[in-house]
């Protein structure tokens, strides 16, 4: 979680300026492709509603014309799907900025016995922030994957067995 799209140098949670709060992806190509993640952006949130504040924007921030064309074909297509206006900018890339970590991994981090575990097993914040155990767990804990992908996959998080059990009691749909 971070802060893009703005002018105001080192923004922060209170003092956002022009930012909107985003995420950054870091993706492999051979694995996954920026159509799909298009697809996952689209399906994941309202575009048709105007968002609240500047804050709260919709946007795809886009890296070359590749990108940027895929992007505006992808609202197009939604557009005409929806049949009402789509909210989402689609803006170039400028720069990131990392959240305070507080707002990282927010799921996890209402969970304090599980972030204890994390904590341990990632003691550096980068670690942290960076660590595809701590995304997977606050995207399950945010009720996004199914339990069985979970069960198939705990074993392999490196969690004890009794951190285990309490994410399984914890993850919505179980």
């Amino acid at each position: 979680m971070g802060y893009a799209g703005g002018s105001t140098a080192n923004p922060t949670y209170h003092d956002l300026g022009d930012h909107s709060e985003t995420i950054q992806i870091d993706y492999d190509p051979a694995e996954i492709s920026y159509q799909e993640l298009l697809e996952v952006f689209w399906s994941s949130h309202s575009p048709t509603a105007r968002p609240r504040s500047r804050q709260y924007a919709s946007i795809i921030f886009y890296h070359n014309q590749e990108q940027k064309q895929l992007a505006e074909e992808s609202r197009n297509r939604e557009a005409a799907g929806r049949g009402r206006p789509i909210y989402t900018e689609i803006v170039p890339f400028a720069e990131f900025t990392l959240a305070e970590s507080y707002h990282q991994k927010y799921r996890l981090q209402q969970v304090p016995a599980l972030l204890h575990e994390l904590r341990a097993l990632y003691p550096q914040e980068d670690q942290f922030v960076n660590s595809t155990v701590a995304a997977r767990l606050n995207g399950y804990l945010g009720g996004y994957g199914t339990p069985a992908a979970l069960q198939a996959s705990i074993e392999g998080l490196g969690l004890p067995p009794e951190a285990q059990r309490r994410l399984l009691d914890l993850v919505p749909g179980r």
